[in-house]
C-alpha cells in the first residue's frame, strides 16, 4: 500500500505545480480609469495601503491589472473589454464614464466604483440601499456641492455679479448640470455664462472667450477630462487673472486658487473595504452605495497674492489646507 509520500511522488509534478498555483492564485483586480497613470498614482497607493490594512498582500492575495485612458474617454470601452477578456475577478472603476464602459462590458464580474455623482440616475443601481446589480461603490455627490462653490466665490468677491462656468459637454451629467447651476446662481443673484470644453483646443478657446467678455470669476465643474487638464486650466486662469473655484484639490496643487470637493483618499480606502467584502463572499447587489466621509476646502494663498486678493479670515478658517 502506498503511503501519502509515495502517492504524491506518483502524481506528475506538472499537475502538482498547476494545482498548487490554482489553490493559491491571487484575485485579479482590473483598474479602469479615464486618467493617466501618473494622475492616479497617489490614489492607487492609498488603495494598496487600505488593502494591506485589511490583510491583503499584493502579489499574494491579489494583483492589479491597470488600464488608463489618458484623458480620452472614447478609449474606455475597449479598455473595459480588455479587462473582461483577461477574466479579472473584479473591476475597480473611477468616474461615471469608466463605470458605463465596465457596465457595458460585463454583467457578471463584480464592479466597485468611485467618483460617481449619482449612481441611480446613471443606471448603475436600482437604489442606494440595495444596488441590485453586479456593482456597488461610492457616490461623490459632486453636483450637490455646486451651491457651496458659488457661495465661496461671493465670500471672496462680494461685488461679484457675473460668473463663468466651465464644463464638458461629453460629461454624462452635462444635461442636468446647467439647470442645476442656473438655479443656484439665480438664488445668489448671479448671472452665469456657460463655456464648454472637451479638447485641448476648446480649453484654450474657452479662456479666450471668457477674456473677451472680461470675465470676473470662474467655477469649474466636476469632470474627468477637465481634471486631466488641470495644469493647463490653472495656468490659464492665472494668466487671465481669473479667480476660480475648482471641484478638486488637485487643481489647487497645480496652482489654482481655491477648491471645494470630496477628498479622494478616504473614498478609495472605503472602496477597498467593499472589495474586501466581495472577496469574502458578499454580493455587490446587496452592498449599499456609500457616501464620501470627507469634503475638503483648499486655498492657495500664493495664487491669491498673484491676483492681489486678500483671503477673508472667515474663508481661511473653513479651509482644511492652505498653501502658502
Amino acid at each position: 500500500m502506498l503511503d501519502r509520500r509515495d502517492l504524491l511522488l506518483s502524481v506528475p509534478s506538472a499537475w502538482l505545480v498547476a494545482h498548487a498555483r490554482a489553490q493559491a492564485a491571487p484575485k485579479v483586480i482590473g483598474v479602469l480609469s479615464p486618467y493617466a497613470g501618473a494622475d492616479v498614482r497617489a490614489t492607487l497607493a492609498a488603495f494598496r495601503q487600505a488593502m494591506r490594512d485589511l490583510g491583503h498582500v499584493e502579489g499574494r492575495s491579489y494583483t492589479l491589472v491597470e488600464r488608463f485612458a489618458d484623458g480620452q474617454n472614447e478609449r474606455l470601452p475597449s479598455l473595459a473589454a480588455e479587462l473582461v477578456k483577461l477574466r479579472v475577478d473584479l473591476i475597480l472603476a473611477s468616474t461615471t464614464n469608466a463605470v458605463k464602459a465596465a457596465q457595458a462590458a460585463t454583467s457578471t464580474i463584480p464592479i466597485v466604483f468611485e467618483s460617481v455623482a449619482d449612481p441611480v440616475v446613471a443606471g448603475f443601481a436600482e437604489s442606494v440601499n440595495r444596488p441590485g446589480r453586479n456593482m456597488t461603490g461610492l457616490s461623490n455627490f459632486s453636483a450637490d456641492l455646486s451651491p457651496k462653490r458659488f457661495q465661496l466665490l461671493t465670500q471672496l468677491l462680494p461685488a461679484l455679479t457675473d460668473v463663468e462656468v466651465l464644463s464638458n459637454r461629453s460629461n454624462p451629467y452635462y444635461g442636468s448640470q446647467k439647470p442645476a447651476i442656473q438655479s443656484v446662481a439665480d438664488k445668489l443673484g448671479l448671472r452665469v455664462n456657460f463655456v464648454d470644453a472637451g479638447t485641448p483646443e476648446e480649453v484654450e478657446q474657452a479662456f479666450r472667450t471668457m477674456a473677451a467678455r472680461r470675465a470676473a470669476a470662474l467655477v469649474v465643474t466636476a469632470d474627468a477630462y477637465l481634471l486631466a487638464q488641470r495644469q493647463r486650466i490653472a495656468a490659464l486662469a492665472l494668466a487671465h487673472r481669473l479667480p476660480a473655484v475648482f471641484p478638486f484639490a488637485a487643481y489647487v496643487d497645480a496652482g489654482g486658487l481655491m477648491s471645494y470637493g470630496v477628498d479622494p483618499a478616504p473614498a478609495i480606502r472605503q472602496a477597498a473595504v467593499l472589495v474586501d467584502k466581495i472577496f469574502k463572499g458578499a454580493n455587490p447587489s446587496d452592498l449599499p452605495i456609500e457616501q464620501p466621509t470627507r469634503v475638503e476646502m483648499v486655498i492657495n494663498r500664493r495664487t491669491a497674492a498673484l491676483f492681489r486678493l486678500t483671503i477673508p479670515p472667515a474663508l481661511l478658517l473653513q479651509a482644511e489646507r492652505v498653501i502658502d
